[in-house]
């Protein structure tokens, strides 16, 4: 099984991040890298610095992952140049250079936001997938989120750009991302959701869905967490309006017996500490290692989901899922795909629903076992890192045999990505 060379792009990695979809990609590189290919990743440092990340302490773990951060002395020019003509101007010359240089396999685009826009995709000739992590194709803000106060649901993008401070990009008027997606060869959504949502908000392009996946562990040899003195619900994530976790607190406004303990930070956390302001009930605890987090997990009774916003996918629920932990979720965007299909957990809509779900985890130990073991066995079937890359290497034979690259098709048939049979 030869091994193979696969560049990817992205606006947005670890260190030069801010979570989410960049540890996607970086989970992706990490277990490519670990089935022997050859992976090198292209981001945009200045893009990260200009949004006003802090400068990492250091330059990321040694995984095997090649890194190039693209940086300039006029990064913000750089920047805005690509916002605005959709291609990779100050970066173009050395982005040529090294697809020509590398001789690659695959070229895998992800966010491309800042770090080269459409235009990216016309450079080079290799088998190329493009993976839908925000939807960044469709709205110029990528979540959807009209004027920052509501869902989308019709296009008012001129007077939604200008509500978030953004330059409108004129050349989304063009077809040029139409046109650019035209060279792609596989085009990846996370959710039979988002892939709708695309198709609903004009993408013509076929969409094939490949969820995100996490690395097995042995969930029984992780202990829960035993340092808080009172059963808990669970909050994971950034801290933003958009999550939803200011529509928990009235949940948590009489004492019913269990606490809310809230990991993450973000833009939006003081507004939400002066909100739950004197509820001993509501925790705060910042930002966790893996391993506490995973303690956390483990130990809580269910996980609350509150997002607002349409999200891809929801890379927490199957975090929880794989500690075998239910979730309770909003009837929004890909959750009721997730936890219907699962039976790890429940849906709600109101404030009445939601306590009510929490009611029923808190008070009947033989349903929160059920919904746990549900929770468990849909991870191992569905979300397992194994199993997924099994998916993206079938995906991406058929993408080869469509484009006629018959040499690069016989390598992934053959199971260099743990496909067909060799993954069964």
């Amino acid at each position: 099984m030869a091994a193979l060379r696969i560049l990817m792009f992205t606006t947005f990695y670890p260190p030069y991040s801010f979570g989410g979809d960049a540890v996607g990609v970086q989970r992706m590189a990490r277990a490519l890298v670990a089935r022997g290919h050859d992976v090198t990743v292209v981001h945009g440092e200045d893009a990260y610095l200009n949004l006003g990340g802090p400068v990492p302490a250091g330059e990321g773990a040694q995984d095997g992952v090649t890194r190039i951060g693209l940086r300039h002395r006029f990064g913000l020019v750089s920047d805005l140049l690509t916002q605005q003509t959709g291609y990779p101007v100050m970066h173009g010359a050395r982005i040529r250079s090294l697809i020509t240089d590398g001789r690659y396999d695959i070229i895998w685009y992800n966010n491309m936001s800042l770090v080269g826009g459409p235009g990216l995709i016309r450079i080079g000739d290799a088998l190329k997938v493009y993976e839908a992590h925000e939807h960044w194709l469709v709205c110029p803000t990528h979540v959807l989120w009209r004027h920052g106060r509501e869902l989308c649901d019709e296009r008012q993008c001129l007077r939604c750009v200008l509500n978030y401070r953004r330059p409108p990009q004129l050349w989304r008027y063009t077809g040029m991302i139409e046109r650019a997606l035209d060279d792609v060869d596989l085009l990846i959504a996370k959710s039979e959701f988002s892939r709708d949502k695309h198709r609903e908000f004009g993408l013509r392009h076929e969409m094939e869905v490949l969820p995100y996946f996490l690395p097995d562990l042995d969930h029984n040899a992780t202990p829960p967490f035993a340092g808080h003195p009172r059963p808990y619900f669970l909050f994971v994530g950034r801290l933003e309006k958009i999550k939803g976790l200011q529509d928990v607190f009235p949940a948590f406004a009489t004492d019913r017996g269990a606490d809310l303990l809230i990991l993450g930070d973000g833009d939006y956390a003081a507004n939400l500490k002066a909100q739950a302001a004197g509820n001993p009930r509501i925790r705060f605890l910042g930002r966790m290692s893996p391993d506490e987090l995973a303690s956390y997990y483990r130990g809580a009774l269910g996980l609350i989901v509150p997002s607002v916003c349409y999200e891809t996918f929801g890379i927490i629920l199957i975090e929880s899922f794989r500690l075998g932990t239910p979730v309770i979720a909003r009837r929004l965007g890909p959750f009721p795909e997730i936890v219907e299909t699962s039976g790890g957990g429940a849906l709600f809509e109101t404030e009445a629903e939601l306590v009510a779900a929490m009611n029923a985890l808190q008070d009947d130990a033989a349903l929160r076992e059920r919904q746990a073991r549900a929770a468990r066995q849909a991870f191992e079937t569905r979300w397992r890192e194994d199993r997924v890359l099994a998916a993206y290497g079938e995906a991406l034979a058929r993408a080869a045999h469509r484009k006629g690259d018959t040499q690069l098709a016989r390598k992934l048939t053959a199971g260099s990505l743990e496909i067909g049979s060799a993954a069964a």
